[in-house]
């Protein structure tokens, strides 16, 4: 099932490739570097897609799909943003199968460097984890998750980004947690990332990682992803597929 819906993604890709747009629309996924770029004021931004991560680390073998995995990002002003995530999740362990929605998570981005005559931009994202989901679905506990974003303009068609950051779920010393995305335009419309990505686990376990992919700029308003990653110190493997849909506030029409 999972091959064919790689290949029903690819297929869509090349059959779309045919007319030019200017890019309007900057996401989070699907790589795992955070975006500085926070949303205008009214408007919305929906990044949804479809993971499927299999971790092979220990003896018992463990799936996890989530479909969908639903971002909403409002402009509350041109230097904040407002977040959610929802997610309904599936989980395959030493054969017991477990689904329902995860915790939800509520965050909020702000701005904290961008400058027209500079090429760099930075921001600072937090996020509270409710423990709303079920008790073999949530971490059980109140948890956060901090990153800084740092990007830079390498030129006018490659970008570095890089998040740093620390999670706390409740238990043990917490995760410091790291990015780095390198990001090119292939073409107007396609892009292709690359990153390594990682944890300190509890501040003591370092966990390496890496990941690519492909994003497709349908429209200025619309963009389809893929994304596929694997654990270079861990055995770990993923692949997800996604669209993210920017709906722009309405201009008020002065009346005469």
């Amino acid at each position: 099932m999972l091959q064919k819906l790689k290949n029903l993604f690819i297929i869509l890709l090349l059959s779309i490739f045919n007319s030019v747009f200017s890019q309007n629309i900057i996401t989070d996924r699907p790589d795992q570097t955070e975006s500085p770029n926070t949303l205008n004021k009214g408007n919305l931004q929906i990044e949804s897609g479809y993971l499927s991560l299999k971790d092979r680390e220990t003896n018992s073998k463990m799936t996890q799909n989530l479909i969908p995995t639903n971002l909403f990002r409002y402009g509350l002003n041109n230097n904040i943003e407002l977040r959610l995530l929802t997610q309904f999740e599936n989980q395959e362990f030493e054969n017991v199968k477990i689904s329902g929605i995860s915790d939800l998570e509520l965050g909020i981005k702000i701005k904290v460097l961008k400058k027209e005559n500079i090429n760099n931009e930075i921001s600072f994202l937090t996020t509270l984890i409710i423990p709303s989901a079920s008790n073999d679905l949530s971490i059980n506990s109140f948890g956060i998750s901090n990153r800084m974003i740092f990007s830079h303009t390498l030129s006018d068609k490659t970008g570095l980004g890089y998040n740093l950051g620390y999670d706390y779920f409740g238990s043990g010393k917490g995760n410091l947690t790291y990015t780095l995305a390198i990001g090119t335009s292939l073409t107007e419309k396609l892009g292709f990332f690359m990153e390594p990505f990682g944890e300190i686990v509890d501040i003591k376990k370092f966990i390496l990682n890496f990941d690519s992919g492909f994003t497709y700029l349908v429209k200025d308003n619309l963009q389809l992803d893929c994304s596929y990653g694997t654990g270079i110190n861990s055995k770990m493997n993923f692949f997800s597929f996604g669209i993210s849909w920017l709906i722009k506030k309405r201009k008020k029409v002065k009346n005469i």
